[in-house]
């Protein structure tokens, strides 16, 4: 015997995109500044996470990073103090004393605005932050 039924069940797609146009997203600079921004935040979440929160993808994200860095992107007025300053590695001056670093040991120096200050060892990354912040005040 066959089973009918009258009643007809219809299933709404829970989300839908439609995509218009080339396929391409046109991303404004001010949505890649903000995206930018919350991927230098404190408190961040990995690049291709907010990527991926965003409808981008991570390499996206680390292009618009790329321009930040080189000044062709804008961030926004918060994070505007954020600098990226260039990695110099170079001879320490003869002139200035210096205590021999035991030998196999990591070091960081920061010279900036009259204070030297040397990090033997293993360098945590919250306090070179916290350094750099204290030197810009």
């Amino acid at each position: 015997m066959d089973v009918q039924s009258d009643s007809l069940r219809v299933e709404t797609p829970r989300r839908l995109e439609i995509l218009t146009g080339k396929g391409h997203r046109r991303w404004s600079t001010e949505l890649k500044a903000k995206i930018v921004a919350e991927s230098y935040a404190d408190d961040a979440l990995p690049v291709a996470e907010i990527a991926r929160r965003y409808g981008a993808r991570g390499s996206q994200v680390h292009g618009w990073r790329k321009d930040a860095r080189e000044g062709r992107l804008v961030l926004p007025a918060e994070v505007a103090s954020l600098r990226f300053a260039p990695i110099v590695v170079a001879e320490p001056k003869a002139a200035r004393p210096r205590r021999a670093s035991p030998p196999n040991t990591s070091a960081i120096e920061i010279d900036a605005a009259g204070v030297s200050i040397r990090i033997l060892g293993a360098v945590d990354v919250k306090l070179v932050g916290a350094i750099v912040r204290a030197l810009r005040e």
